[in-house]
């Protein structure tokens, strides 16, 4: 369901002596909850990033990421979705975003020709779940303009 999530508590979310505010939008498709769930939280600890909304399927990120008025700045996109469309769907959607505004795949399924459509479709990077964890996170680093390093856990 797309809709935004509770952000309570976020704005401090940083190291002893850090001060950064989570000024990067993040909306986030993905089917699975837990995955989802664990992805916001890491954007906001790690990346500095607050994540504005979330959808587990295709249909309910279109309608949110493309209707007027509502602000983000990344997009992270799985592909495997349900019944209403895939990832490759919401991408299509967004080719006409407007600029400043970023596309990130995060998927199980990202093989090089998986990557070569996702990057045709227009997205800016494609990360493999399974290896790509942390270089999604110093990509989103380096988007919230902090330093990106090795993720400490």
């Amino acid at each position: 369901m797309a809709g935004p999530c509770h952000d309570a508590g976020l704005a401090g979310a940083h190291g002893p002596g850090e001060s950064w505010s989570l000024a990067v939008r993040a909306f986030i498709v993905e089917d699975n909850s837990a995955i989802r769930e664990s992805l916001v939280e890491a954007l906001a600890e790690l990346a500095g990033i607050r994540t504005v909304g979330q959808s587990g399927n295709a249909a309910g990120a279109i309608a949110w990421l493309t209707q007027s008025g509502n602000d983000w700045d990344v997009a992270i996109v799985d592909l495997l979705l349900d019944e209403t469309g895939t990832g490759l769907d919401v991408l299509k959607a967004l080719r006409g975003r407007e600029p400043g505004r970023q596309v990130v795949v995060l998927t199980a399924t990202a093989s090089g020709l998986v990557r070569d459509q996702c990057l045709a479709l227009g997205c800016d990077e494609v990360f493999d779940k399974s290896m790509d964890t942390e270089a999604l996170l110093d990509w989103c680093m380096r988007r919230a303009g902090r330093p990106a390093g090795p993720v400490v856990r």
